[in-house]
């Protein structure tokens, strides 16, 4: 007799985080239990325990192994090929739910069939929020200062120092933990694998708002995020990444001339960045490792923006 699919397809991407994986998977064992599911773990070419551990202690996890690094979007869309459930939880190896926060979720979008995509309140460990949605980049959010748009249109960019009591509709959704309708994936297609690390969510988020369907945050379904654990292991190629993903987001959804403005404008805020650092490093004779830091990132970013970062300053197969 036929093996009845699961409702949930939870999907996570793993690379180097052994001692993140256990708590990350015993919270959605433990606290699921309205609706039946499947855990997928793609792990990158991980060189520590990672693979053995999910072999040992998860037998029942489906894994999929990669022998390099593929990249978050790549890594996701080899979880969604074999995915067999109604919704796909995409979630952080760094992240843990609350009880039945997963289940809110599923039930907020089996009520409500426009939802395309929806996520929680994500939150530290002692229960200060984290930012949980954003809006979609656009020359004001990348150029002014975010706060300051948040106090002067607060109806356009919300904040998170609100306390929502009700779902809020949102442009996009925080990729540590989301949970995206299948239906939707086989209509506008799975993440975009030009994207390595940064906003194929929010791309993902984009195009599925733009197909007529609703992006929602649930506040009262709360997920523990150690925000960076995951991304931090190498800080210099994600910030590359990071500047990489948001010309590509311009490019693809606001238009040439939009990107090459912002272009412009971030390489010149590089520039005074690392005139300012080269003086402070000078200043202290190079003996502080913060300033060195910062001067490094900065002269690695100038690099990049004058070879319009190439392939080979990519995070694949080095992360």
């Amino acid at each position: 007799m036929p093996t009845k699919p699961p409702v949930i397809s939870i999907i996570i991407v793993n690379w180097n985080t052994e001692s993140l994986l256990p708590p990350c998977i015993n919270s959605l064992k433990t606290h699921i239990k309205k609706y039946s599911f499947e855990i997928i773990l793609v792990d990158n070419d991980s060189s520590d325990n990672s693979v053995a551990i999910v072999k040992d202690r998860f037998p029942d996890v489906l894994l999929i192994e990669n022998n390099r690094n593929r990249g978050f979007g790549r890594a996701v869309n080899q979880g969604i090929e074999i995915a067999s459930g109604r919704y796909l939880v995409l979630f952080n190896t760094d992240a843990s739910v609350e009880d039945g926060a997963i289940d809110q979720l599923i039930s907020y979008m089996e009520i409500h069939p426009q939802t395309g995509i929806c996520g929680g309140q994500l939150i530290y460990p002692d229960g200060r929020k984290q930012h949980s949605f954003d809006n979609y980049p656009s020359l004001a959010t990348e150029l002014l200062n975010k706060s300051l748009l948040k106090r002067l249109f607060p109806e356009k960019y919300p904040s998170k120092k609100i306390d929502y009591a009700q779902p809020l509709p949102v442009d996009s959704i925080i990729g540590a933990c989301m949970a995206v309708r299948a239906e939707c994936i086989r209509k506008i297609g799975r993440l975009d694998e030009d994207y390595f690390f940064f906003l194929e969510e929010t791309d993902w988020c984009y195009r599925i708002k733009q197909a007529g369907y609703d992006i929602m945050h649930i506040p009262s379904a709360r997920i523990v995020h150690l925000q960076g654990k995951s991304a931090g292991k190498v800080p210099v190629r994600s910030r590359l990444e990071y500047y990489r993903s948001r010309y590509l987001f311009f490019r693809k959804n606001r238009g040439l001339l939009p990107a090459s403005a912002l272009f412009i404008a971030l390489f010149a805020k590089c520039m005074i960045n690392s005139i300012f650092y080269i003086l402070l490093a000078v200043l202290t004779c190079f003996a502080n490792n913060k300033i060195r830091y910062r001067l490094i990132l900065s002269l690695m970013l100038v690099a990049a923006h004058i070879c319009m970062f190439p392939a080979k300053m990519r995070l694949e197969g080095n992360a």
